[in-house]
């Protein structure tokens, strides 16, 4: 259920101590020529509307920027500082303790928020107010992104190209995918990215002109469809081995005597 379309007295009845809210994260930055700067969070919000519509639990508000200083250069990139956007998050998520909530999973699509994440949830477990976790879509179903495309990338490459031809695909410059290829980055191990073990990089541009790596000239609307269906499968998974434990499973564990 979406929290925000109901009225609180159905909210009171709806919420429970030791439930499960799905909170959808992403960024609001560029995409190389081909895609919107709304995908990360298109893509956490897909997958958070799908997962929470399976398993009945609350998904809240998606929140759309994200920490995304090393995109800066592309014009309409957003992003707030870390020390912000880690309080935000905290707080808010505070805010469901207060409602009942007490684990969350922050369903993640853009990887500068991943460390921040992890470091609100660490906090949240450390004063036993919530178990929070960070889930990031594609690092739940590795092993078929592999499969499905032979030159993926870290940032508005295949598989990202793919989740929007599924989620929205009047938003894909189906024109422009060979132009991502061509003037991005395909091999990002050809590159100076890392130097003798140092990654000697801060901000996209510095390895791809025009912000994508790897191929999206690659993906079909069935690798989309099957891409899409893996990753909310795992989610839903998540979700269920979430609800089955005991809360006592999640806080802190005692000092070691």
């Amino acid at each position: 259920m979406y929290l925000a379309d109901h009225t609180w007295p159905e909210l009171g009845e709806a919420l429970s101590d030791e439930s499960v809210a799905l909170v959808p994260l992403g960024s609001t930055e560029q995409h190389g020529p081909h895609l919107p700067l709304a995908t990360d969070h298109l893509i956490a919000e897909a997958l958070a509307t799908a997962a929470a519509e399976e398993t009945g639990v609350v998904r809240t508000p998606t929140v759309t920027v994200g920490v995304s200083p090393h995109h800066r250069q592309f014009p309409g990139t957003m992003w707030v500082d870390p020390p912000e956007f880690r309080d935000y998050v905290e707080s808010f998520t505070r805010n469901l303790a207060y409602h009942g909530i007490d684990r969350v999973v922050f369903v993640n699509a853009h990887g500068g928020n991943v460390q921040h994440l992890r470091e609100v949830g660490r906090r949240l477990h450390e004063d036993e107010t919530a178990y929070a976790i960070e889930w990031m879509w594609d690092e739940s179903i590795p092993e078929l992104v592999d499969d499905l495309f032979e030159h993926n990338g870290p940032h508005a490459g295949p598989k990202e190209t793919a989740m929007i031809t599924h989620i929205a695909p009047d938003l894909v410059d189906t024109d422009r995918l060979e132009d991502a290829r061509d003037d991005g980055l395909v091999h990002l191990d050809e590159s100076d990215a890392v130097v003798h073990g140092a990654r000697t990089f801060y901000d996209a541009v510095d390895n791809s002109a025009n912000g994508a790596f790897g191929d999206p000239t690659d993906v079909t609307p069935e690798k989309a469809e099957r891409l899409f269906e893996a990753a909310s499968d795992q989610l839903v998974r998540l979700v269920e081995w979430l609800d089955a434990r005991d809360r006592a499973e999640l806080l802190p564990k005692d000092r070691v005597a």
